[in-house]
């Protein structure tokens, strides 16, 4: 058993949360620790009185020092950030400096750009390997759980792997004209930059939602999806043996689409700063301010999510085709937890990267991608944790 520090008071740091308490065998103490600290006693509040101790705390994750001053007087095993992707850095700097293990579920990215790389995070590698403590990036869904699914497929169907496609299928419905399952300043920013896929060693950039396909999902039915570029494609070009291409798709729907464009065409998804009335503001994160937040999405959203890879490649010389994947109801997850999917498949995968970590299952001293690692205990702890996953080996492929 061990204490677990999770940085974040939002929906996904409220998944996380229950599922730490669910799992009191390793989780039997943490302390919720954000900005807003009130968000933090009302998860407190509502999932106290268990077997896992909770305590809260007020951190600014962006002040290096206060999060060092808080590890140093919590004295956790390790720190979970579901906090914003811009405050990676920050919070990877405290752990080095305390000597605690770090676990994320997306890369950093500069505030002032849509940058999505890992090369930040990476220049990490030899002081945590020195410090003797691990860095897992990526242990949310995608990425995350379609990296495990890229690495089981490697250990055990495939002597090389040719091509992969991740396809990401939310087929939930909130009611609203327009809202983000998740941030919705990451959400647009991933959603409105250039794509890109990975090819023969290389990325070949596109015009935002320039490539569509459509895919018939199990649970969900028939979507239209959109090649985006997405983090895990870096490190799955270097880790997966005889990759030749890697793409993602996430679907999206007309009123989503129809939206955004309005929104992209007055401005309102710019990240520059402009003069408002004597001050700077960033037209996105005013537009964040006033869109349905995320969290409250959960009783609201009904249908089903659908993510995985498709894989081809060979074994023992012969062409073989594999895809797994995980469906995930909004419902179920609302009644569980009190969230709707979205979050449900971020903050699960968070929790058990960590229970890897806390457990010694996963221990090797650096910064790593999530595919680096042995899938198999995290497949299994997936199907006991509440995503399980299904296979095909005569999948219809993308074209």
């Amino acid at each position: 058993m061990g204490k677990a520090l999770i940085i974040g008071a939002g929906g996904v740091a409220s998944v996380v949360v229950h599922k730490c308490c669910q799992n009191s065998d390793v989780f039997d103490d943490i302390c919720i620790a954000s900005r807003t600290k009130s968000k933090c006693d009302a998860l407190k509040d509502k999932l106290g009185g268990g077997k896992t101790k909770i305590s809260t705390a007020r951190v600014n994750a962006d002040n290096t020092d206060e999060l060092i001053a808080l590890i140093r007087e919590y004295k956790p095993d390790i720190v979970i950030n579901v906090a914003l992707p811009y405050q990676d850095l920050s919070i990877m700097d405290a752990c080095l400096e305390t000597r605690v293990s770090y676990v994320d579920t997306a890369n950093y990215e500069p505030p002032d750009t849509a940058k999505f790389e890992y090369k930040w995070q990476w220049a990490y590698r030899e002081r945590f390997e020195k410090a003797g403590i691990t860095a897992l990036l990526g242990s949310g869904f995608d990425p995350g759980v379609t990296g495990v699914f890229c690495a089981y497929a490697q250990k055990h169907y495939f002597d090389e792997i040719n091509y992969i496609d991740i396809l990401d299928c939310n087929g939930g419905d909130h009611g609203y004209p327009f809202a983000t399952n998740f941030n919705p300043e990451i959400n647009i920013r991933e959603v409105s930059a250039n794509g890109s896929y990975w090819e023969n060693g290389k990325f070949i950039e596109t015009k935002p939602m320039e490539i569509k396909r459509t895919y018939n999902f199990d649970g969900v039915g028939e979507r239209d999806m959109y090649l985006l570029h997405h983090e895990e494609l870096e490190s799955l070009g270097i880790n997966i043996k005889g990759i030749k291409r890697i793409r993602f798709f996430m679907t999206f729907g007309e009123s989503y689409l129809t939206h955004l464009k309005c929104l992209e065409n007055v401005g309102m998804t710019s990240i520059k700063p402009i003069d408002f009335e004597g001050r700077q503001i960033v037209p996105l994160q005013f537009l964040k301010a006033v869109l349905p937040d995320p969290a409250t999405l959960g009783a609201r959203t009904v249908g089903k999510t659908n993510i995985g890879c498709i894989f081809r490649g060979k074994k023992d010389g012969k062409a073989r085709t594999y895809y797994v994947y995980n469906v995930c109801d909004h419902r179920e997850c609302y009644k569980e937890v009190g969230s709707q999917a979205v979050s449900y498949t971020t903050g699960v995968p968070a929790m058990i990267g960590a229970m890897m970590i806390m457990t010694g299952k996963w221990n090797r001293a650096g910064v790593y991608n999530i595919e680096e690692f042995d899938p198999d205990p995290f497949m299994d702890a997936l199907n006991k944790w509440g995503l399980p996953w299904k296979e095909n080996f005569n999948p219809v492929l993308v074209d």
